[in-house]
């Protein structure tokens, strides 16, 4: 939702585009096994522990794709389009129900299969570098330093599988919801 919302603002205006998606890109180049540890001890100093570390830290890194992706979708509307909406005088949510939301789809579920695989990967470097007693993270770190080869690569494959149905399961969605744009 945060990066959906930052893509409207960023799409409304081009001033605060300029202003804000420089930092957007440097926010994304600090390495997650840099930000996890540091996160973990922030928020356990207020006692939150488990999994809201790394829920936000999967959120942190899927929310970029989103936004950018969004952003790029909402500007793809045919001109042709835009001219033919201004022509019937529809107001500013008009065309953006009618035409720029469903003309921004199909960047939508592309930034959203990026962003799946991504947050995954985030959650299991944020269970590796933080205090975490349960997920693939963790068993990664007690494998590794078993040097349980096969156990890693059983761990590794069980995260792969994970991501292909996690981006299938987007891909089903997006059949659901973009019907017209079968290929």
């Amino acid at each position: 939702m945060t990066g959906l919302g930052l893509a409207l603002l960023l799409v409304a205006s081009r001033s605060f585009e300029r202003a804000t998606l420089p930092w957007l890109v440097a926010s994304q180049t600090v390495p997650v096994v840099a930000i996890a540890p540091m996160l973990a001890v922030l928020l356990g100093q207020y006692g939150v522990q488990g999994f809201l570390p790394k829920a936000i830290i999967a959120a942190y890194i899927a929310f970029f794709p989103v936004a950018v992706g969004m952003s790029r979708g909402l500007r793809s509307a045919d001109p042709l389009h835009l001219d033919l909406m201004r022509t019937y005088h529809a107001s500013g949510a008009q065309t953006f129900r009618l035409l720029r939301f469903p003309a921004s789809l199909p960047h939508l579920f592309t930034a959203l299969k990026v962003s799946v695989t991504a947050a995954l990967v985030g959650s299991i470097v944020a269970e590796i570098s933080t205090i975490s007693f349960s997920g693939l993270g963790k068993m990664l770190a007690e494998n590794s330093r078993a040097s349980d080869t096969v156990a890693l690569w059983v761990i590794m494959g069980y995260g792969a599988v994970l991501g292909v149905t996690l981006v299938a399961l987007v891909n089903v969605l997006e059949r659901w919801v973009t019907p017209w744009s079968r290929r």
